[in-house]
């Protein structure tokens, strides 16, 4: 047994400590620069795919991807209490709802009409509905897996991490030119940019009101994770059963129920701010390392071949789901 398992870290420890040291550049560039890290991890990891051909890095690289993803989405159920999220009242939870439902599925049907795969629509729906590139990894990992798979979550965060930074400029400015007050200005901005960071940026850049609550709208479209990543197995548990004869996967992966543990213990104790605080950086370092494995394995002219309907589709998807709440944000009362 020791033997084993001390056989198995020593097959793992080049990839994961070379996924690692990139994610952790990353992380540092990220805070001199003031972009998104988990963009510089997945820019790093492509720039770096040579070492993926190194059959000794391979499996640490593959385990990185997979497992450590997975915990990375787990241990972020300690970001999430359900008193903050329902603190803001139904009308906002259900726009929330209405709003990351239509455009998974506008994401879906367009894709169809560009002659794109339905995964692909789903996958880049679900990213810019609910919390950018951490939602495209946590729904990558319960998606069947196939051919595509990386280079089309590499696409989803590459695509959701842009558009999420230009939102960040554009969406204050809107706001203002519409007239929205600091609740709505920030409801609008929570309920519509992709990634924390930059819902964090754009509402604060208005006013403390505004901050405050872009970041807790965008904490409750990070909640609703964990129903959208549930709906997913559903829909996608019968194409999981390869032609092997292999049972279908669990219909709960261990990592989904950790994550409803996490957001329980969350709710129910006091756990305090800076145990809290240490595990939402496990949970950031775990998903920008997961990040760079995927970057790792990625191929640059893979994903030029995907061209310009994956660019247009997830730009169809972020207007929908602006237009959607600026039409609907005066009946939740703020």
């Amino acid at each position: 047994m020791v033997s084993a398992t001390k056989e198995r870290v020593t097959t793992l420890f080049p990839g994961f400590v070379i996924c690692l040291t990139v994610g952790l550049a990353a992380n540092f560039l990220g805070e001199h620069y003031g972009a998104p890290a988990m963009l510089f991890a997945l820019l790093l990891g492509m720039a770096l795919h040579f070492l993926y051909e190194d059959p000794k890095c391979q499996p640490g690289i593959a385990f990185t991807g997979t497992t450590i993803l997975r915990i990375g989405v787990a241990l972020l159920g300690f970001r999430i209490a359900f008193s903050d999220v329902m603190a803001l009242g139904w009308p906002t939870v259900l726009l929330m709802a209405a709003g990351i439902a239509t455009t998974i599925i506008v994401g879906i049907v367009l894709a169809r009409l560009f002659g794109l795969k339905h995964r692909f629509g789903a996958l880049t729906g679900g990213a810019v509905a609910i919390c950018g590139a951490s939602a495209a990894l946590a729904l990558s990992a319960v998606m069947p897996k196939s051919d595509e798979q990386e280079r089309d979550t590499v696409f989803a965060v590459i695509g959701v991490t842009a558009l999420s930074t230009l939102a960040m400029i554009v969406y204050p400015m809107l706001s203002g030119l519409m007239a929205m007050n600091d609740a709505e200005a920030g409801i609008f901005i929570g309920a519509t940019i992709h990634d924390v960071a930059q819902v964090v940026g754009a509402g604060y850049s208005i006013s403390t009101e505004a901050g405050d609550l872009a970041a807790l709208t965008k904490l409750m479209r990070v909640a609703m994770l964990l129903p959208v990543v549930l709906v997913f197995v559903l829909a996608f548990r019968a194409s999981q059963k390869g032609d092997t004869g292999q049972a279908k996967p669990k219909l709960l992966p261990g990592f989904l129920v950790a994550f409803v543990i996490f957001v329980i213990l969350n709710s129910q104790f006091a756990i305090p701010a800076e145990v809290k605080s240490g595990l939402t950086e496990i949970s950031r370092t775990c998903l920008v390392t997961a990040i760079a494995a995927i970057g790792l394995k990625s191929n640059l002219r893979s994903i030029a071949t995907l061209g310009w309907r994956p660019v247009l589709l997830m730009v169809a998807e972020t207007i929908w789901l602006a237009g959607l709440v600026l039409l609907c944000l005066p009946m939740t009362g703020t």
